[in-house]
């Protein structure tokens, strides 16, 4: 397989790795005007960028036919227009806030949770996630995710970052922390007692290989997917 990296930051570097190790090709290490390149040999565009960047990564290669696959955050206020150019373009497209494979397993517990937890009322949720320094958006998209999660199915209704939360927002901590790839916790707390889950990342291998096995498994669709569909979970 053929892959054009957008971003070749600490992630498309360790991308990079991964897809080496598992037979795959790197033709194209983009950090600058995507439209500069040829992508007549791509197979797979892999979107790790910056998000001033990322909706024109993701468009240009959508109106190239490459299926492109993105862990960008923080400009997903364009993400409607970027699924209704999919479809019109009959492209490929795969967005994922944590491309972890255990952070998406991680998301499913989420939200098995919430549903236990929606009918006990003296709980009042909390999410915290602590990045690197160098993380450019908060929260983190895997933070956001996961109070989407908590919110279909409780009283929640949106959420609320690093601000004292009202009886129906999720309050968000965000910390950065030098090399800190990505943890998260979310705690339910009641004056009786607490009940937590926690994901916590020890490298960035975890994401590059996740993503490296959605761009294996997109190569040849047509669509809009999610890590749900790549798990089949």
């Amino acid at each position: 397989m053929n892959i054009a990296l957008l971003g070749y930051g600490r992630m498309g570097k360790e991308i990079e790795k991964v897809a080496l190790d598992r037979g795959h090709s790197i033709i194209h290490k983009i950090s600058s005007d995507i439209t500069a390149y040829d992508f007549t040999n791509v197979d797979v565009a892999i979107d790790f960028s910056i998000p001033s960047a990322a909706f024109q990564n993701i468009t240009h290669c959508i109106k190239q036919q490459i299926p492109v696959i993105s862990g960008t955050t923080g400009w997903l206020e364009k993400y409607d227009e970027v699924i209704t150019l999919c479809e019109a373009e009959k492209g490929t497209f795969l967005y994922a806030s944590n491309f972890s494979l255990g952070v998406n397993i991680f998301f499913e517990i989420n939200s098995y949770l919430a549903k236990m937890m929606s009918q006990l009322e003296d709980y009042k949720v909390e999410i915290e996630e602590i990045h690197h320094t160098k993380k450019l958006d908060a929260p983190s998209g895997t933070a956001i995710t996961l109070a989407e999660g908590i919110m279909q199915h409780t009283k929640y209704t949106d959420w609320k970052l690093d601000e004292a939360a009202s009886a129906d927002e999720i309050s968000i901590v965000a910390k950065r922390i030098p090399e800190v790839p990505g943890t998260h916790e979310i705690t339910y707390t009641s004056s009786i007692d607490t009940i937590a889950i926690k994901h916590e990342a020890h490298n960035r291998q975890g994401f590059a290989l996740g993503a490296v096995v959605a761009a294996e498994w997109i190569q040849h669709r047509v669509g809009v997917y999610t890590m749900k569909d790549v798990l089949n979970i």
